[in-house]
């Protein structure tokens, strides 16, 4: 499978539907501390939205919420792994992501044969506080060999300048959050993104 190299990641359908709009081809959907069936209810406009403007939906951590909504992808963290019912999203026909900090996350999320695997942080991110350092694109390179014809998702610190030096280590797409939310005008920076991914 081929994931669009800009991947923003959105905290609620308000920004979903501010940007992707904007020709944004692949974006993840991450409530934190919501109720369930707010999240139910945003994850079923996001996917209209979405599927209006061509755009890839990844729906974060809630497993079951992306089975019963009818959403095809979720991003699962080491900690989802252990809870989330694999067998169910296969036979629903749910594809799903993996995130690693280290060689052993990286083996665990082999095992299950994910659809991509994510390495953070590639830098120091704002976001929240990391108990990794930052993995830098050595690292990045490393998971490339790693991982074969696997998609490859990089995700923390990332920035329009930096984002050619980390596609050029094997990052197949690029996680934002941080660059364009706290951004100035962020409709103008996931414009900036769009025009970078435009000429990958």
């Amino acid at each position: 499978m081929k994931l669009a190299p800009f991947y923003p990641i959105v905290p609620d359908i308000g920004w979903l539907e501010r940007i992707v709009p904007l020709g944004v081809k692949l974006v993840q959907l991450r409530i934190k501390d919501a109720a369930r069936a707010d999240v139910v209810d945003q994850t079923r406009r996001a996917l209209a939205v979405t599927r209006a403007h061509d755009c890839q939906l990844i729906v974060n951590d809630y497993w079951d919420v992306a089975i019963e909504t009818g959403a095809d992808f979720i991003h699962l963290g080491q900690e989802d792994l252990e809870t989330a019912d694999l067998g169910a999203l296969r036979q629903a026909g749910v594809r799903f992501g993996v995130s690693t900090h280290d060689e052993a996350e990286l083996a665990k999320a082999l095992k299950v044969n994910p659809d991509y695997v994510a390495l953070g942080p590639i830098y120091p991110t704002k976001l929240k506080v990391m108990p990794w350092a930052p993995q830098g694109l050595e690292r990045l390179k490393l998971w490339r060999s790693k991982i074969g014809a696997l998609p490859l998702v990089a995700i923390g610190g990332l920035m329009p300048d930096r984002a050619d030096g980390v596609a050029d280590a094997g990052a197949n797409s690029l996680a934002v959050i941080t660059d364009f939310v706290t951004a100035e005008d962020p409709i103008a920076r996931v414009k900036e993104w769009l025009a970078w991914a435009a000429g990958r």
